[in-house]
C-alpha cells in the first residue's frame, strides 16, 4: 500500500512539456527570421542618414536620423510634396540634402513678391514668405528628369533656387525620406 500522507523526501520529476518548448523555439525562430529579413531589406533597399541644417524645420530637425527608401523611385517618379534625399549635382563629397519637391518635369516655377508659383498657382508646399528667389526669379520650366526642391523653411535653405544646385536631376536622387526617428518618431509627410 503506497503512502499518501506525511513527509516525502523524494523529489517528483517534472515532465517537460514538449509542445510548449516547440512553440517557444518556433516563436524565437520566426522573430529571428523577421529581424534578418528586415536587416537585409534595409541594407539593400534603404539607408539611414542624419538631417544636416535647419532647412526642413518643423518637419525635420538638424541631426535627426531618418530612413530613406532607395528602391521606390525605381518604379515611380517623385511627386510634388515628396521629401527627397539627393546629392547636389551628383557630388559624392557633399552631405545628403533633404528637401521637399515643389515642381516636377514640365512644371513652370517662379518666385515673385515672396510667393512660390507652380504653373501660375501658389504652391501649397511653400507656406513661408520667400525672401530670396534666386534662379527662380525668372520663370523656370523643368525639363524631363528635373525636380525643383525647397526646404520647408526656405529662408534658411540652400536648395534648387541656388545657382550652384539648381533643379535636382533624376540621377542625383538617392531616394525618398519616409520615416524619422527621435522624440517625434513617425512617417514623414
Amino acid at each position: 500500500m503506497p503512502r499518501t500522507k506525511g513527509l516525502s523526501f523524494y523529489k517528483k520529476k517534472k515532465k517537460i512539456n514538449r509542445s510548449l518548448i516547440r512553440d517557444i523555439f518556433s516563436t524565437l525562430f520566426c522573430m529571428a527570421a523577421a529581424v534578418f529579413v528586415a536587416a537585409v531589406m534595409v541594407y539593400f533597399f534603404g539607408m539611414s542618414i542624419n538631417v544636416v541644417g535647419v532647412s526642413m524645420e518643423p518637419a525635420l530637425y538638424n541631426g535627426q536620423q531618418i530612413f530613406v527608401d532607395r528602391f521606390l523611385y525605381t518604379f515611380t517618379d517623385p511627386r510634388a510634396g515628396d521629401v527627397l534625399v539627393f546629392l547636389p549635382n551628383g557630388n559624392e563629397n557633399s552631405h545628403y540634402y533633404v528637401k521637399r519637391v515643389i515642381g516636377v518635369p514640365g512644371d513652370r516655377i517662379q518666385i515673385r513678391q515672396g510667393n512660390c508659383y507652380v504653373n501660375g498657382e501658389l504652391s501649397p508646399y511653400v507656406t513661408h514668405r520667400v525672401l530670396e528667389a534666386g534662379i527662380a526669379e525668372n520663370e523656370l520650366v523643368l525639363e524631363l528628369g528635373e525636380y525643383f526642391c525647397m526646404g520647408d523653411d526656405p529662408n534658411n535653405s540652400e536648395d534648387s533656387r541656388s545657382a550652384n544646385i539648381g533643379p535636382v536631376k533624376e540621377e542625383d536622387i538617392v531616394g525618398k525620406a519616409w520615416f524619422r526617428l527621435g522624440a517625434d518618431m513617425g512617417f514623414i509627410r
